[in-house]
């Protein structure tokens, strides 16, 4: 008889996705060509990287073959993604943005293509974030200023091929 007066239990939450996913896909993906000219640059061609399908690439340790290159470069990518992916962006000399994250793994965000897809990314920015995910800046907790709003596109990338790790390219050292 009390039954029908019991509070009734809430819906169960879905559970959290591990590792996090990100609702943003950029309707853009980046020259690769480019962005191995910047990864050179920055590496001043002393470094072989691998790069992945949408950008995303891993400094390689010198001398793997290609098989080894691309083993090496999904372990390292897999690695960030499947922990908390700190990024560390930088500001380059070139007005592009570097996405730094552990394990010699980074993202490059071309300032020409930001520019291009400027009201995407501002737009789109905040469904960058993880489920639950807080990242503190100056402004605030998840706001976000021209640099953190292209820092989190280019994170979209590193998303993307942490997903479907595809190396596309292996670069060698010049110097």
């Amino acid at each position: 008889m009390f039954g029908m007066f019991k509070k009734k239990d809430p819906p169960p939450k879905p559970p959290k996705q591990f590792p996090p996913v990100l609702d943003w896909r950029p309707s853009v993906l980046q020259p690769l060509d480019q962005i191995v000219d910047r990864v050179r640059y920055y590496t001043d061609g002393k470094r072989d990287f691998a790069v992945f399908q949408c950008g995303t690439v891993a400094i390689l340790p010198a001398g793997l073959s290609e098989p080894d290159a691309a083993l090496h470069a999904k372990a390292a990518l897999h690695n960030v993604f499947h922990a908390h992916p700190d990024m560390c962006p930088l500001n380059m000399d070139d007005g592009n943005v570097l996405v730094r994250y552990n394990h010699d793994v980074l993202t490059v965000v071309l300032k020409s293509i930001a520019s291009q897809h400027w009201s995407e990314i501002e737009r789109e920015h905040q469904r960058a974030l993880a489920t639950d995910e807080v990242l503190i800046t100056p402004m605030g907790p998840n706001k976000f200023d021209e640099f953190g709003m292209k820092a989190l596109f280019g994170r979209c990338f590193m998303f993307m091929d942490a997903q479907a790790p595809t190396v596309v390219r292996v670069e060698r050292s010049v110097a």
